[in-house]
Formats: structure tokens, C-alpha cells, sequence
């Protein structure tokens, strides 16, 4: 529409533009026939018309040319105009027909908790009626007592009237004697219970005894040992333990630097103590000072050199204690980086139970109860074995045991439903499927059985593996080693990286730092060792 608009007027502009021209034409004409009727045209006169005419038609051109110009923008606006229009008219529409159907869901949501206010309401008034209704009774019942105990007492007053005047004693003295008598014959009686009580105590009293013993033995009856963190290592002779100190104390630092373990040399006779919260370090040790005691030669070298071969002989061990577990349960297909974990639990313990023993005992229980419930046992036994893998790695990893193991079984490809049981086992993430349940269920009958656990050292364990955290966060540090019962952190740094007054800085500033994040009794020595070590052979 807007564009026949301009095209109109364009071809008007033209039009009255041609009229005009025909009118100046006719008017020269005019005047030219008048003078050339006397004197005739002159030569300039037309010159000038033809001028004339010849402008007149460019600037018509020109004002076609513009109009057209003109009226093509114009066209242009009016169509960009007109599907902006359009748009924004689609955008209303549709913005509208979304109101109304969020407006009628609103209305129906409305409505539904109008009918549910309704009912609510219905049944609080037939609640009131029923209340009100009791409430009536009640105070009829109370009423009706308060009559009875009226009569009783009445009725009570005159019985004991009655027999005073028969009796001829009084309340007190009839009282008396009753007492008496019913006390005579009470000890009569209690003296012939007596009697058949020892009795029968003496004919099953050996049989009672025994079963009592064995409900007893039965309580307190566990494979596991009770959570510990010392071991003891017995020697050949006394004069072992000034070898393994070494002069001016070399050898026994040498092997607390290198194995992390604290090596406890007192009175007992013949023996010496580990002590270490991390039970693999520990035996690791065990194993080393073994080694050197039975080679007779103790001095740094030999200490690290036993330290690597008994390395090797405990990841042996693991690994054949993981496979042993498996072949135990019949699991055949296992990632060798999950049997190395689950070997690695047969050094740790949680409650005073041995974790890979509560692990074997709990998949055997689920297998039985999967076995019953007609669904596949192996899944439920490979669920159950593997629920407490993250324990293998919590002094190392920060996070629950339950999610460290689920993020290791996904990593080494097991299957969603056996990942899913480990991360759920205790309800940190919802439980989605009946394996899931079950390996809930076979770590509580397992952990819960008579003799199974006892108090245990976990918050101790948790407090150490922070220490060491914490000092293990600083740049530069290499080993970090929490000793004497934690009231002593070992920090080894690399000489290259720390000079000696950035190790006084590192040792003031994780002091501050337990201080503000633990809480503990006593004080915690913090000491920061930094060692320069040059090696060069003879040959």
C-alpha cells in the first residue's frame, strides 16, 4: 500500500513537471507566431527555446530518478516495517498463548489446593466434633468415678465399723495381728521355696553354667585383632639395639627418614616397637629392620637398600592376599590395580575387625541372600568385596571412603550397578537398586555380629593423617612423617628448593596452622629437616 502511494505521487511530480513544459512551449510559440507574423522567428529565439526544453526534460529525469529513488527506500522501510511488525505481533502471540498456559495451570493448582484446604478442613472439623465428643464422655466418666469413690469410702468407713464391734479390736490392733500371722506363714513358705530352688539349682546348675560360658565365649569370640599402632619386632640380644641406634644415633634416624616409621628402643628385653598409624608403612618397616637384623650390617645405606626389597615383598604380599580373597568368592575377572587395593586392607582394620576379612565374610553373606532372593550372586559378592576399597586410600586421598572407592571401581571399569553399591553403602548418595540394599544390609550383619568390633583409634588415625596433610601442602616439601603418637611431625624438604630460613618459616607456619585447625592435648613438636647428601663412588 505505502508503496502505490509513492509511485503515485511520483508519476503526478512527473506529470505537472510535462505540463509545465507544454505550457513555457506554447507560450514561446505564441509569442514567436506573433513577432513572426511580423518579423519571423530569429535564430536565437529557437536556440533558446531548444535550451529551454532540453533543461526542462533533464530535471524532469532528474525527478523521475529521485522520486524512484525515493519511493524504492520508502518500500524498503515499509517492508522492514512490516515484518518487524509481524515479529513482534508472532512474539505477542506467542508470549500470550504461554501466559494462558501458565495461567491455567495456575487456576487448576489453585483449584486442586482449594479441594485439598476443603478436605483438610472437613476432616479438622470432624476431628473437633470427635475430641469434643471424647472430651464430654471423659468428664461424664470423671463425674461418675468421683460418685463411686464417694460410696466406696462410705461403704469402707462402715465394714470397718462392723467388724471393730465384732472383733472387739481396733483397726490397728486387727491390722497387727494379720500382719503377724500372714509374716509367720510367708517364712514357712519361703523356707520350703528355698529348699526346692537349691534344690534344682544343684541338678542343673553345672548345665546352666556351661551355656552361660558359651553364650559368653561366643560375645566376645573374633578372628579380627584389635585395632593397633605399634608392632613388636623380637631381637637375638640387648646388644642388637646399640647397633641398630648407631653412632651418635645415626642409624636410627637414617631409618625413621626413610621408612616414616617410629622406632621405639626401651627396657623391654629383647624386643624393640613400631609405632605408625598407616599399617602397610608400618609393616613395610617391620619387614626392614627384620632384614637387618637377621644381615648382622646396619648403616644408612643397607637400611635404604633393605627398605626397597621389603617394598617389593609387602606389594607381593598384597597382591596375593587381593587374589586370595577373590579365589575365595569364585571372582575370576578383577583389574590388577583393584586387587592391589584390596590386598593392601589386610593390614587395616576398622573397629578392631581386619577390613579384607570383613570384606570376604560380607560378600559370602550377600551371595547367600542373592542366592535366596533368586537374583546374581557374583554381582552381589563383587559389590559387597569392594564397598570398603576406599580405605585403601583414605590417608592418602581426602573424601569418604564410600565415594574415594566408588571414583576407583569407575575408573577401572566396573559395572554402574557395582559402582552405584559402593558410593551408596552409607546413604551418602540415594539408593537406586536392590544390590545396593543388599551390600547395605551384608555390611551391617557382618560389622554388627557378636565379637566383631570394639572401640577403635579412627579419630586418633584422622587426627594424625591431618598433620601430615597439613605439612605435606607447603611447596618444597618432600616427606612428611607424624611420629611419637602424634606429638611430633617429621618434615623433610629438598635442599635445592628450601634454603635454612625457609625451613624455619615452614615450621612456624604449620605450627600456627594445627593450632588453628586441631585439637589436641599437649603440644606438637614440628621439626623440619634439611638434608644435603653427596655420593660418589670408588672404583
Amino acid at each position: 500500500m505505502n508503496s502505490t502511494i509513492v509511485i503515485t505521487l511520483a508519476v503526478a511530480v512527473v506529470l505537472l513537471a510535462l505540463i509545465a513544459i507544454v505550457a513555457l512551449v506554447v507560450l514561446i510559440r505564441r509569442t514567436g507566431g506573433d513577432r513572426a507574423g511580423r518579423h519571423g522567428p530569429t535564430a536565437e529565439q529557437l536556440a533558446g527555446v531548444h535550451a529551454e526544453l532540453e533543461q526542462a526534460r533533464r530535471e524532469g529525469l532528474e525527478i523521475r530518478v529521485k522520486a524512484e529513488t525515493d519511493a524504492g527506500e520508502m518500500v524498503r522501510k515499509a517492508e522492514a516495517a512490516a515484518e518487524n511488525a509481524l515479529r513482534m505481533r508472532k512474539e505477542v502471540e506467542d508470549e500470550a498463548r504461554s501466559l494462558k498456559g501458565e495461567l491455567k495451570e495456575l487456576r487448576s493448582d489453585l483449584e486442586r489446593r482449594e479441594h485439598r484446604l476443603a478436605e483438610r478442613e472437613e476432616r479438622l472439623d470432624e476431628e473437633s466434633r470427635r475430641q469434643a465428643e471424647t472430651a464430654r464422655k471423659l468428664t461424664e466418666a470423671e463425674t461418675e468415678l468421683a460418685g463411686r469413690r464417694v460410696e466406696l469410702d462410705q461403704v469402707e468407713n462402715q465394714r470397718r465399723e462392723v467388724l471393730e464391734r465384732v472383733a472387739g479390736l481396733t483397726a490397728d490392733q486387727a491390722k497387727a495381728e494379720l500382719v503377724m500371722t500372714i509374716e509367720n506363714q510367708a517364712k514357712r513358705e519361703a523356707a520350703l521355696i528355698v529348699r526346692e530352688i537349691e534344690s534344682e539349682a544343684r541338678k542343673e546348675g553345672e548345665k546352666r553354667a556351661i551355656k552361660i560360658v558359651t553364650l559368653a565365649v561366643q560375645r566376645v569370640a573374633t578372628e579380627q585383632t584389635a585395632e593397633s599402632v605399634v608392632s613388636v619386632l623380637h631381637l637375638p640380644g640387648d646388644e642388637m639395639k646399640g647397633r641398630i641406634i648407631g653412632r651418635e644415633g645415626r642409624n636410627i634416624r637414617a631409618f625413621e627418614s626413610t621408612t616414616g616409621v617410629n622406632l621405639i628402643i626401651d627396657d623391654t628385653p629383647e624386643a624393640v616397637l613400631l609405632s605408625c598409624f598407616d599399617p602397610v608403612r608400618r609393616e613395610t618397616a617391620r619387614l626392614t629392620l627384620e632384614k637387618l637384623v637377621l644381615d648382622g650390617r646396619i648403616h644408612p645405606q643397607r637400611i635404604e637398600e633393605a627398605y626397597e626389597r621389603s617394598k617389593e615383598e609387602v606389594k607381593d604380599l598384597c597382591v596375593r592376599a587381593g587374589e586370595d580373597a577373590l579365589v575365595e568368592l569364585g571372582i575370576t575377572d578383577m583389574h590388577p590395580e583393584l586387587i592391589m587395593l584390596l590386598g593392601q586392607l589386610r593390614y587395616r582394620t576398622s573397629y578392631g575387625q581386619n577390613v579384607l576379612k570383613h570384606l570376604v565374610e560380607s560378600a559370602h553373606i550377600a551371595g547367600i541372600m542373592a542366592s535366596e532372593l533368586r537374583l546374581d550372586p557374583m554381582m552381589l559378592k563383587r559389590c559387597t568385596v569392594l564397598h570398603d576399597i576406599g580405605k585403601a586410600l583414605t590417608h592418602e586421598v581426602e573424601g569418604s571412603h564410600a565415594l574415594i572407592g566408588a571414583e576407583i571401581a569407575r575408573r577401572y571399569g566396573e559395572h554402574e550397578d557395582v559402582v552405584h553399591a559402593i558410593e551408596a553403602h552409607h546413604n551418602e548418595v540415594e539408593v537406586r537398586t536392590v544390590e545396593a540394599v543388599l551390600t547395605q544390609a551384608a555390611d551391617a550383619i557382618s560389622g554388627s555380629r557378636p565379637g566383631a568390633r570394639r572401640e577403635s583409634l579412627e579419630a586418633y588415625v584422622k587426627r594424625l593423617e591431618r598433620l601430615e596433610e597439613i605439612a605435606q601442602s607447603y611447596d618444597g616439601v618432600e616427606k612428611v612423617f607424624a611420629m611419637q603418637a602424634g606429638r611430633e611431625i617429621r618434615v623433610m624438604v629438598r635442599p635445592e628448593a628450601i634454603d635454612d630460613i625457609q625451613a624455619q618459616v615452614i615450621a612456624r607456619d604449620v605450627a600456627k596452622q594445627v593450632e588453628e585447625e586441631l585439637t589436641y592435648p599437649g603440644q606438637i613438636r614440628i621439626t623440619v629437616v634439611r638434608e644435603s647428601r653427596a655420593t660418589e663412588f670408588a672404583r
